[in-house]
């Protein structure tokens, strides 16, 4: 079910932004099969209980270069009720990418896009951020999109280049979500303040694997002053059939 615009309306008189954090593994069910009609259809019947301002989607595009898009963009678009924030093709690794390296994000049609950076992240397997500078109804914050490494290495130095980008940046309210495949849930050494320099909190909750989640794979966090109020791990007949993650909901006080 979509989100009313009743309800989409009262999330964007206040100070809360909603966000949707999935792993779709390349539209690869449990079956084998890759089906993006079918990871569309489950986002839509069973991720859209709750409104959601941003969708943070990743393995969106296909693993080798050209890592062309999955989804069909116009129907996720209405299906969702929210706005494709990568026409630009600045914003995307290449014409026939739908996002960076696979991370992909939608927002709410209410919430301005002031700026859109790419950051190239280290490793074996490229990976890479998608930072969104936003402003809602006067309020500025910025949205990372990330999906990162497998090797706790290169998460290290992953999050660092990301926080050393953000120390470049205008203080704002930062919401960093996606696929950190992190599994401790204390951080490890990669979300350790000392170590990024800044403080990244919120929620730990199990995500993966999908059938009987052991592993927090999937985060929402924010930086001061904005802070995570509410996650959900969503569950059902067809997100278990879908991906090797369950998706995240997440509602997010901006603080400011």
């Amino acid at each position: 079910m979509r989100p009313t615009d009743g309800r989409r309306q009262l999330d964007s008189t206040s100070n809360v932004v909603s966000c949707l954090s999935w792993n779709i593994h390349r539209c690869r069910g449990n079956d084998g099969r890759v089906d993006p009609e079918r990871t569309l259809a489950t986002l839509q019947a069973e991720c859209l209980g709750d409104p959601i301002d941003a969708l943070i989607l990743q393995e969106a595009d296909t693993e080798v270069p050209p890592h062309s898009g999955l989804m069909d963009i116009a129907a996720t678009e209405a299906a969702t009720n929210l706005r494709y924030a990568h026409q630009d093709a600045r914003h995307r690794w290449a014409d026939g990418s739908h996002g960076f390296l696979g991370v992909v994000l939608f927002v709410s049609t209410d919430i301005s896009i002031d700026r859109i950076t790419l950051l190239d992240l280290p490793g074996r397997c490229h990976r890479g951020a998608v930072v969104a500078d936003l402003t809602r109804s006067g309020r500025q914050f910025r949205l990372i999109g990330v999906h990162l490494s497998l090797s706790q290495a290169l998460r290290w130095a992953q999050l660092r280049i990301i926080s050393q980008f953000m120390f470049r940046q205008s203080r704002t309210p930062t919401i960093l979500m996606g696929d950190l495949n992190e599994w401790r849930p204390w951080g490890g050494m990669a979300l350790s303040p000392r170590f990024l320099g800044q403080t990244f909190s919120g929620p730990v909750k199990p995500t993966f694997p999908v059938n009987r989640p052991l592993l927090p794979l999937d985060r929402v966090l924010t930086t001061a002053p904005a802070h995570v109020q509410m996650t959900k791990v969503l569950d059902g007949d067809a997100i278990r059939q879908t991906s090797d993650h369950r998706p995240l909901w997440a509602r997010v006080n901006l603080g400011n």
